[in-house]
């Protein structure tokens, strides 16, 4: 969510390439696609922040839900917190959430993109939620968004090198990353989900961040996924690019 559409296309489509069309859930909405046509496939939404919200501007997570209703339930069973919604729209209905340690994130049961998805393709590279303790948070998650269950086709969740990994079949869609096992939760840690996108160069989606108004909080730098950085765009919006 943005706070101002126009400038945020700006911005995303100097850093990141992208081109925008309109959606069918209004003028306030556009979806952005990979590359300078508008050939390319979906990556994301964004969308316009109402003023009178006064939500800060973010990237942030919609699951896709068979039921709203059933799982904004399950939010709030587990002393978690519903904020807006189930809110009716064109192509389905939106809730937007935060699970009990404060991460924002949002439930949509409705109409998708065809073929977009988390991990593959041209979505998103990943998701990862940084947050005081993975294991409490893989059992919330898991038990709202029915995560590694045996009743239905679900994401499988697995832990590995210190973290919760959320598996999609082949690929990963999320992370969850809060400490090794038995160790105390970190209350440095401030609860938030991230976003990962892809690009072909990430020293130069740095530099172009830089002349978009926009800051580098981490420059580029190797890593487990290839090399990444991390960035601000000019509303504070944080998110990350990692080559591929």
């Amino acid at each position: 969510m943005a706070g101002d559409l126009k400038s945020a296309q700006d911005f995303y489509g100097a850093v990141l390439g992208w081109t925008f069309r309109p959606t069918a859930l209004g003028p306030e909405f556009r979806v952005a696609l990979a590359g300078p046509s508008a050939g390319g496939g979906p990556v994301a939404g964004i969308g316009a922040l109402a003023p009178t919200l006064g939500t800060a501007v973010a990237w942030t997570p919609y699951f896709l839900v068979d039921d709203a209703d059933t799982a904004a339930a399950r939010v709030r069973e587990r002393s978690a917190t519903v904020a807006i919604g189930p809110l009716a729209m064109p192509t389905g209905r939106a809730t937007l959430a935060a699970d009990p340690d404060g991460a924002v994130f949002g439930l949509w049961e409705g109409r998708t993109l065809p073929g977009w998805s988390v991990g593959c393709g041209s979505g998103p590279a990943r998701l990862e939620l940084r947050t005081r303790d993975a294991f409490a948070a893989a059992i919330f998650y898991g038990q709202v968004l029915v995560w590694g269950s045996d009743e239905r086709e679900s994401c499988e969740v697995q832990y590995e090198n210190h973290e919760v990994l959320v598996r999609d079949g082949t690929h990963t869609v999320a992370a969850l990353r809060g400490g090794a096992i038995g160790s105390a939760p970190d209350p440095q840690i401030r609860p938030r989900w991230h976003v990962f996108f892809r690009v072909a160069d990430t020293d130069a989606a740095a530099r172009a961040v830089s002349a978009a108004g926009g800051i580098v909080v981490i420059p580029p730098a190797p890593a487990d996924s290839g090399r990444q950085a991390t960035l601000r765009d000019p509303d504070g919006g944080l998110f990350s690019v990692v080559d591929g």
